[in-house]
């Protein structure tokens, strides 16, 4: 859904075309390709396939590359899931509820529900022994009733307390046994995403809406760059992505009871998520505008809004609608936290494991716990969602075409050793590899360029020396490091180019602020004005001094420039960092009209 609405700015025809050619022989094919070669050899992961058949060291490579993989895709997802349920917006400073905090706060209510019905679900499907018909309905009165259950009793909470949620929930699907949580609850919401599918479908067909987004717009586009290979990184799910295969050789694999479905499960799976892809492209098209400009909202929201709008037509209630959608939505987050949660911590155990586990030492069988290494790899990804992985997401359409390519690549391998044909497989392994590499030599060379040197990152304690020996030309630091840390003896110009700027935030306890009274809050509010005109004035009586003496002791002479020429260096970084992270784009307006209030005051 994402990556085909956001890579519609090369137009509507590339993004249609690499979906159905990408879908079917390079997504399908390697989804395919990981769920026989697992269920060929008794659902081993993908990582015991690499050992098997290319090497212990290419096994612990391609683990770790796994692991490290799977915690963006934990932080990504768990906190756009408790985004999606947050019943809260902070206005003017004030906590307050939301517009849409009784459709949001359903659909979280649906979820929890879809939990506890999908272990109902479970356990009467291995204790009842439900097949066929008894099967669908007893998993559709479940689906219907969390549905039901869910919109009548809203649960009403803000973000923090969904990310708990969220957590503690893909740890248990992540330990449990997959017949009493993720296969059964993985079973209802299939009929939420048929309805969805089906609904988009059918409302497509009936209002025949128009297509406003542009075919083509060129091979350059201003704010996402060349089309190759950025058209084939943005739209991964829909084409082709490496995360599915671990799915396929990590989960699907083991769940599996007859050869003959993994046709269906393997290809067929990957065709749907073609269409899907292709029916977010037609719902953006329609709810762009005559003249072609996209419509505003992040791609979920674009799409939530038009298949609701579709099944509003339908003469279905409008509540009902946003809520159904907005929980298709989730879910479908939801799904693939649950699967990557469980992918990651059986990466970790795979990658400390060895093969003979009941003499192992200690520490290892501690890290091949399946609890241990759950509470560790789920850590890691909260720990990201805390302190922000948006400056690390960019790469995951990168990393996610490139885990493609490593599983083709070891298809073919599986295919050779086996005596298969393998001949098929070399296209899109080669045009992977191509993809991915360009994506990731781009970037790097676009960061390095745009400063106009070559980094050398360093801890603090060591730019001394560097300097000192000429390992380093400068570095980047305040007045303070001259005096402080002794820089001004081995650096002796100080250039006012500004371009980082790290400001100092007063954080306040949001429970605390929604805790005072009118009065007591501006009483608070006043204060925290006072401490930073305070906080600036002590800053700029330390800079004075630091600079008299760096002057004056040291010889270090201060050099303000062009601030302009920088400026104009980095904003194409700047757009490239709002379009990728476009939540940000208020707080980088506030922070240019403070900086331009600020320029003009020093002109007066």
């Amino acid at each position: 859904v994402t990556g085909a609405i956001q890579a519609a700015a090369f137009g509507w025809l590339p993004v249609l075309l690499w979906v159905i050619i990408g879908g079917i022989f390079f997504g399908a094919v390697t989804d395919f390709g990981a769920l026989y070669a697992s269920v060929k050899n008794e659902g081993k992961s993908m990582g015991l396939l690499i050992e098997k058949y290319i090497g212990k060291t290419g096994r612990k490579l391609f683990l770790l590359f796994c692991w490290l993989f799977t915690l963006i895709v934990i932080a990504a997802f768990a906190d756009m899931v408790a985004g999606t349920f947050n019943a809260y917006t902070v206005k003017d400073g004030v906590t307050e509820l939301s517009a849409a905090a009784q459709t949001n706060g359903a659909a979280g209510s649906i979820s929890l529900l879809f939990i506890v019905f999908a272990m109902v679900f479970g356990v009467m499907q291995k204790h009842l022994h439900l097949t066929g018909w008894k099967e669908t309905v007893a998993g559709l009165a479940c689906t219907v009733a969390a549905l039901a259950i869910g919109m009548a009793f809203p649960l009403v909470a803000g973000k923090d307390t969904w990310s708990y949620l969220t957590f503690a929930y893909i740890f248990m699907a992540a330990v449990m046994p997959m017949w009493l949580l993720m296969q059964p609850r993985d079973y209802m919401t299939t009929f939420m995403f048929a309805g969805m599918i089906i609904g988009a479908v059918v409302g497509l067909l009936v209002a025949h809406p128009t297509m406003n987004l542009p075919v083509y717009t060129g091979f350059k586009n201003a704010k996402m760059g060349d089309m190759f290979p950025i058209l084939f990184v943005t739209v991964a799910c829909g084409a082709v992505s490496g995360f599915h295969s671990l799915v396929s050789s990590g989960t699907s694999s083991k769940t599996v009871s007859n050869e003959k479905d993994m046709l269906k499960v393997g290809y067929g799976a990957m065709v749907l998520e073609s269409l899907l892809a292709v029916l977010a492209l037609c719902v953006a098209g329609a709810a762009a505008a005559a003249d072609g400009t996209a419509a505003t909202g992040t791609p979920f929201q674009i799409f939530s809004a038009g298949v609701a709008g579709f099944l509003e037509m339908f003469g279905i209630p409008v509540y009902v609608a946003q809520c159904f959608m907005t929980m298709c939505v989730s879910a479908l987050a939801l799904t693939s936290l649950d699967s990557v949660a469980r992918i990651g911590r059986m990466s970790f155990q795979e990658l400390f494991s060895v093969d003979d586990m009941e003499h192992a030492e200690g520490w290892r069988k501690l890290f091949c716990n399946k609890y241990f290494s759950t509470v560790i790899t789920l850590a890691c990804g909260f720990i990201l969602t805390k302190i922000g992985y948006s400056n690390i997401w960019p790469l995951f359409g990168s990393a996610n075409q490139l885990l493609s390519a490593l599983v083709l690549i070891t298809l073919c391998v599986f295919l050779k050793v086996t005596g298969r044909e393998n001949k098929t497989l070399f296209p899109p392994l080669i045009i992977m590899l191509c993809v991915t590499f360009t994506a990731l030599v781009e970037r790097t060379i676009a960061l390095v360029n745009a400063f106009g040197a070559a980094a050398a990152p360093m801890s603090f304690g060591e730019v001394y020396t560097a300097i000192q020996q000429g390992v380093i030309d400068g570095a980047e630091n305040n007045e303070l490091a001259l005096t402080n840390n002794k820089h001004g003896e081995v650096a002796k110009y100080y250039a006012y180019n500004k371009h980082q700027m790290v400001p100092d935030m007063l954080v306040a306890n949001l429970k605390f602020l929604n805790s005072l009274s009118p009065e007591e809050y501006q009483v608070f509010k006043e204060a925290a004005q006072k401490s930073t005109e305070v906080e600036l004035e002590e800053w700029d009586k330390s800079i004075d001094e630091a600079k008299k003496i760096a002057t004056d002791d040291m010889g270090v002479e201060f050099i303000d420039v062009d601030v302009n020429a920088f400026k104009q260096k980095v904003l194409p970084l700047h757009e490239k960092m709002l379009n990728e992270n476009p939540k940000i784009r208020d707080l980088y307006e506030h922070i240019q009209e403070a900086n331009e209030a600020a320029a003009g005051k020093e002109g007066k």
